[in-house]
């Protein structure tokens, strides 16, 4: 699982190769030569646009608005990727989220402009995916391992993680926390990623839950989990945690109040069968996310009268 991508060069013939930088990747080498000061202003130009497009995917964490809607990490279906994509962009989210595979990649952003990011247990597959166009990767989206009994431990996420800032160090980077770990395990390993250089932690726990209550009262008993993760975490570390797991229009306002920077959602949206409704649902968590963050700006505003 723990593959890497490296390239060796021997130093005698480096200095005469040409380094250039895809712009969410890193160093590659090329066979053409070119003038020390060509690679120092290409270099310049690179690391301004690498800070551009992390920048550009982060905002709207930063400005705590984020909503990434995610069709799955081991769902292959093109023709249901596709819908979910659309409907993330249609219905007003600002990420879409989708397995780590190049050809996915490409349907994605030839039908949307919001920032792909992929999720992946496989820290090199996420080369080929960031190569066609993702510009966010993501170690998380468990859940369909937890299906199979497997469950991930502290130390292999931080391990999962090093080689992925290995091999892609500049692409904005998000880890989900695994909800099998204690709270305050939890926040142990989340403000260990920060310490790493990962950029968004997400949460989880929708798994775990089993509501006894149908309705608004059942939606806040699935949300519970995830929404007590991001609350703990969202308190020990500086950098965005997105919610995620379990969250509905019910309950998402809830977690931007807990703390969160952000909610990801899935299966409320990529288990439809119809493509409006998905829009539609989309649309109204994308609605109750705008409300709660009205009365978020009101509250500081009244805080500092």
């Amino acid at each position: 699982m723990q593959t890497s991508v490296s390239m060796t060069t021997p130093s005698s013939s480096y200095s005469i190769l040409k380094p250039f930088r895809n712009p969410l990747l890193g160093d590659c080498v090329s066979s053409k030569p070119c003038l020390p000061l060509r690679r120092r202003a290409s270099s310049f130009t690179t690391r301004a646009l690498l800070s551009a497009t992390k920048k550009s995917v982060l905002k709207d964490f930063h400005e705590r608005k984020a909503l990434k809607i995610i069709s799955g990490l081991q769902n292959f279906d093109k023709e249901n990727v596709a819908s979910v994509v659309t409907a993330a962009d249609k219905g007003g989210a600002t990420h879409v989220d989708i397995a780590c595979d190049p050809e996915l990649v490409k349907l994605a952003i030839s039908l949307t402009s919001l920032p792909v990011c992929v999720s992946s247990v496989d820290p090199a597959a996420f080369v080929a995916a960031v190569n066609a166009g993702a510009v966010m990767v993501e170690i998380g989206n468990y859940d369909s391992f937890y299906e199979m009994g497997v469950v991930f431990s502290p130390e292999q996420i931080l391990n999962l993680t090093k080689e992925t800032k290995r091999n892609l160090p500049s692409v904005t980077l998000s880890v989900t926390v695994p909800h099998t770990l204690s709270l305050p395990d939890q926040v142990k390993l989340a403000e260990q990623l920060e310490l790493e250089g990962v950029d968004v932690i997400q949460t989880e726990g929708g798994k775990c839950s089993n509501p006894s209550k149908s309705g608004i009262l059942g939606l806040i008993e699935k949300a519970t989990p995830t929404l007590a993760a991001a609350y703990s975490i969202s308190r020990a570390v500086k950098i965005p945690v997105m919610c995620s797991s379990g969250l509905s229009a019910v309950t998402a306002p809830m977690a931007i109040t807990a703390g969160a920077a952000g909610v990801g959602v899935g299966s409320a949206v990529n288990k439809l069968n119809d493509r409006v409704a998905m829009v539609a649902e989309v649309r109204s968590i994308a609605d109750s996310l705008s409300s709660a963050g009205r009365h978020t700006a009101i509250e500081e505003q009244t805080l500092k009268l």
